[in-house]
């Protein structure tokens, strides 16, 4: 595992404030630089999420990773690659139990490809989480690991992934093919978002006292640029170990999707009754 304090430390000198703090967050769970006004914000939108370390990241990088090697390799190599890529990104990162639950849950499903099983998400889900607590039971407690594990049975149980695999193509029209294909998109983050939010919702409520009303729109609009930033980032703090100046062409690339972020929160977070609690 990499010394986080390093990479933190090189991000604050490649951004300016609060998007060093913000993309240390979303890499690296680590909030501390993040102004009140904007953590605020986050909190009332029901972003807040985005800057904890979890299994988001290794899900993202999980499926841009497979989804690039099987395009040029076989199924089995596209799956050894894949996981070589999750075990280099929990050893740099660190083992927080979202992480974790995430990477075994990532395996096993590119395992079942290679082997040529079919996978069965909410066993996987079981075995997964079972696992976990029998090595280290203290996890049951951990605020992040049950949001983790509750969150992502909700999205095995009200997602339809097969409509999350591809963008339907039809004869026709071009426009309304482009039209029904943003429709399932807008679909299916709104379909992620609230079945992760049912699920989670009693134990934000009974944690922190407060629930967000318009969580919903925010994480759809700023959901599609969350497996940008997370590669970006990642990508930036390697060049910066080997290549720095490419850093900073890389760091302006990566400020652009931050500051968009940053400006849909807050103006989200502004809406009157945006959460009650």
């Amino acid at each position: 595992m990499i010394d986080v304090s390093l990479a933190t430390a090189f991000i604050a000198q490649i951004l300016p404030e609060p998007h060093a703090g913000l993309l240390s967050g979303i890499l690296f769970g680590v909030k501390s630089s993040i102004p009140y006004e904007l953590k605020n914000a986050l909190q009332t939108t029901g972003t807040l999420h985005i800057t904890a370390l979890s299994g988001m990241n290794v899900t993202i990088l999980t499926g841009i990773f497979f989804s690039t090697f099987i395009a040029f390799l076989p199924r089995w190599a596209a799956s050894i690659l894949a996981i070589g890529v999750i075990g280099f990104f929990v050893w740099f990162v660190g083992f927080s139990p979202s992480v974790v639950r995430a990477a075994i849950m990532g395996c096993i499903t590119l395992l079942t490809a290679l082997t040529g099983y079919i996978s069965i998400a909410l066993f996987t889900w079981g075995i997964t989480v079972v696992g976990m607590l029998v090595v280290h039971p203290s996890w049951l407690t951990d605020i992040s690991f049950q949001l983790s594990v509750l969150a992502s049975l909700g999205m095995i149980l009200f997602c339809k992934q097969d409509s999350v695999m591809y963008m339907q193509k039809e004869q026709g029209n071009v426009w309304q093919t482009y039209m029904k294909n943003v429709y399932i998109w807008i679909q299916k983050e709104l379909t992620t978002t609230l079945s992760a939010q049912v699920f989670t919702l009693p134990l934000i409520l009974f944690t922190f006292g407060r629930i967000s009303l318009i969580s919903p729109l925010t994480n759809l609009l700023i959901g599609w640029t969350i497996p940008i930033i997370t590669v970006l980032g990642l990508v930036l703090c390697l060049f910066g170990l080997f290549i720095p100046s490419i850093s900073y062409f890389l760091g302006w690339i990566t400020w652009v999707f931050l500051e968009y972020l940053i400006q849909v929160v807050v103006w989200t977070g502004s809406i009157p009754f945006a959460s009650i609690g």
